[in-house]
């Protein structure tokens, strides 16, 4: 899924540099405007033929840049790991669960919970029983499964870096009890000794910041000339930004959030006062 947005993200950058509608690309391809419209936002599937023709179309003559692309089309249409989950994903976050897994950057800004990456696996048990109260506890451990199963990333051989700006407040809102709450704020402090993470903690005195709009994930890609992804999480949905201007504006408030926040050192400090107090 993640291929496909970047693919299809891509493929509507190319045709607007042009000034081709999209009923003309549609045509190239014995397509609809509406069919090209999905696969510009990731929506269907890519056969390798239209995409090989659209670049063909958009005066794509570069042999790399064209394999690149027409790689990322064959990747695009198999299945991820995260399949077998799909009883209990919604049908939104198998696509932020592919970003996750395909970025080589991963910026976010959290208030409510300590980002998902993170967590115990006792905390996750707290926040999905309290999230999914009256579920079954045969899909709360399901949940509890994939969120472990996405934790892999951090230590596989080609981890993303991962820079997380964590309000305090989420560390003062206890799930799971005491004890849990102890074990999450130990994890916390070992993981964020990881070369490949970085971890800042919002300090509740800092008073008002701008962050104040909720939490949000940018995702950077290793690929040729793929754009910045934005994901903001909806009670019932989620948005995936690409766009230059949006995903600029987000990208200032997160390192307006860096600058305002505690040195992964303070943070650390600021972890092990929280752990002494708790």
């Amino acid at each position: 899924m993640a291929q496909r947005i970047l693919l299809g993200s891509h493929l509507r950058r190319l045709r607007e540099a042009r000034g081709i509608t999209r009923d003309a690309a549609g045509f190239s391809i014995r397509a609809s405007e509406s069919r090209i419209s999905r696969m510009e936002r990731g929506h269907v599937s890519f056969k390798t033929r239209d995409v090989e023709d659209l670049l063909t179309m958009y005066g794509i003559t570069d042999e790399s840049e064209r394999a690149a692309l027409v790689g990322l089309a064959r990747e695009a249409n198999l299945a991820g790991w995260w399949h077998r989950y799909s009883d209990v994903l919604p049908n939104w976050f198998g696509t932020f669960v592919s970003l996750e897994g395909a970025a080589s950057s991963i910026r976010a800004y959290e208030a409510q919970f300590v980002p998902g990456l993170l967590q115990t696996e006792a905390y996750i048990h707290g926040v999905i029983s309290r999230g999914m109260r009256g579920a079954r506890a045969v899909d709360i451990d399901r949940h509890v499964a994939l969120r472990l199963e996405r934790q892999k990333i951090l230590f596989s051989e080609h981890a993303p870096d991962l820079h997380i700006v964590l309000d305090e407040a989420a560390l003062r809102r206890p799930y799971g009890g005491r004890d849990v709450m102890r074990g999450q704020l130990q994890h916390l402090i070992e993981l964020s000794e990881r070369p490949n993470v970085r971890l800042q903690i919002m300090p509740l005195s800092f008073g008002g910041h701008s962050g104040e709009s909720g939490a949000f994930t940018i995702f950077s890609f290793p690929e040729y000339d793929l754009s910045d992804v934005v994901y903001l999480e909806q009670l019932t949905s989620a948005l995936f930004l690409d766009r230059r201007e949006e995903v600029d504006h987000y990208a200032r408030a997160l390192n307006t959030l860096q600058h305002e926040s505690a040195t992964p050192e303070d943070s650390r400090d600021l972890l092990r006062g929280l752990l002494q107090l708790s």
